[in-house]
């Protein structure tokens, strides 16, 4: 049970940070005196960050165990907020932005390696409610965020703060955190490399639609709302923060669901959902509507990322599942590396609510290769059977 609650918080923490930072974005895009397209450019340094770490860190887990991993990169995470606080010019945010990617990919590989161990320990998949400890830590840093913006703070004293208090947190349940990966299990699936399995290539695509579609509420609502609803920067940050609070909330659930209708059917659900609520928020001018688009647009993209990611786990189960899991987020980091500066460059050209538009297309995209996945997961059962 210890470990069950030390997996949760960190997934919060990790939300913590997310939510902290890119709800200052309006804050943040003034302070380096950059135009929508040059800021997306200066978001890209997290998206490589990410990728670069979330390519190399099955590996490092493997060797050095998760809580290890989780430990040093929760710790870098909250340096890096602190420098993204202060950053005064568009590169030095960009630097940044970059130090804090590589921490947070490294921290999210091996939380969700953490979790799969808890998902053996007990026997069942719980995924959901792990990642609903993430949304309800982005919720946090998002509320805060918009609280520290009404009192005037300024980024650097805002997240200089929520880095203290992220490792104030850590430090008392980092030795419950699992200490190596998952306990390995005889091959039910053909031990072959990530890249030669369709199914994982499949999951990875679910991931990267989620990635570039959650990368956009995160980077861009609260743009979309000051710019073109005409609300303030406090008010802006709640478009995000209900997009948090309806996306773990649906989180919660999810662990029910997935057990009552199976994976595929909810990432299809989901995936519908998701493009209406972001198609409504782009194509109606109503600030309330936006808020209420977002908020669907979370419900519909709660599931997508953590069964996408305990999917992988499972086809994974003839060892850790750690290079599957890296595998994936790697590949889904490519939508955090490629959304920004795509969406940004939309903005740029035309208007924020056109580059929504392009973003309910991408989150519709999750349904078809949900069902690939279902697919070719059944292929390779059905092989292992007959060569068995």
């Amino acid at each position: 049970m210890r470990d069950r609650i030390a997996v949760f918080v960190v997934f919060a923490l990790n939300g913590l940070a997310l939510g902290s930072w890119a709800s200052r974005t309006p804050a943040l895009a003034t302070q380096v005196h950059a135009s929508p397209g040059v800021f997306g450019l200066a978001l890209l340094g997290a998206s490589v960050g990410m990728l670069a770490a979330a390519s190399v860190s099955g590996r490092i887990i493997e060797r050095a165990g998760a809580r290890v991993v989780v430990a040093g990169s929760t710790v870098s995470a909250a340096g890096s907020m602190v420098l993204v606080g202060f950053a005064p010019t568009v590169p030095l945010l960009a630097g940044a932005l970059l130090l804090i990617g590589a921490s947070v990919g490294m921290l999210d590989v091996a939380m969700n390696v953490a979790a799969v161990a808890v998902e053996r320990r007990l026997g069942r998949a719980i995924m959901p409610e792990f990642h609903a400890g993430f949304s309800f830590g982005a919720l946090a840093g998002s509320l805060a965020a918009g609280l520290a913006a009404g009192h005037g703070w300024s980024p650097g004293r805002h997240l200089t703060m929520a880095a203290v208090v992220a490792v104030a947190v850590l430090l008392p349940i980092l030795r419950a955190v699992p200490g190596s990966r998952p306990e390995h299990h005889e091959a039910a699936t053909p031990s072959r490399a990530p890249i030669r399995r369709p199914v994982l290539w499949l999951l990875a695509a679910v991931a990267l639609c989620s990635a570039i579609a959650e990368g956009a509420s995160s980077d861009w609502s609260a743009l979309l709302m000051t710019v073109e609803r005409g609300v303030g920067q406090g008010a802006a940050a709640l478009a995000f923060a209900g997009f948090q609070l309806v996306m773990a909330l649906t989180r919660l659930a999810g662990t029910y669901a997935q057990r009552r209708f199976g994976p595929t059917r909810c990432l299809a659900a989901g995936s519908v959902l998701a493009a209406v609520g972001l198609l409504a928020a782009a194509a109606i001018p109503v600030a309330a509507v936006g808020y209420v688009g977002f908020a669907l647009a979370g419900a519909g993209l709660a599931a997508s990322f953590p069964m996408a990611l305990s999917l992988a786990g499972d086809a994974g189960k003839q060892g850790g599942g750690e290079r599957e899991i890296g595998f994936v987020t790697a590949i889904a980091y490519t939508g955090f590396l490629g959304g920004p500066p795509i969406v940004g460059g939309i903005a740029q050209v035309t208007d924020y609510a056109t580059a929504f538009g392009f973003v309910a297309l991408v989150a519709a995209l999750i349904l078809p290769a949900a069902l690939g996945a279902r697919r070719a997961r059944n292929r390779e059962e059905a092989a292992v059977t007959v060569e068995s």
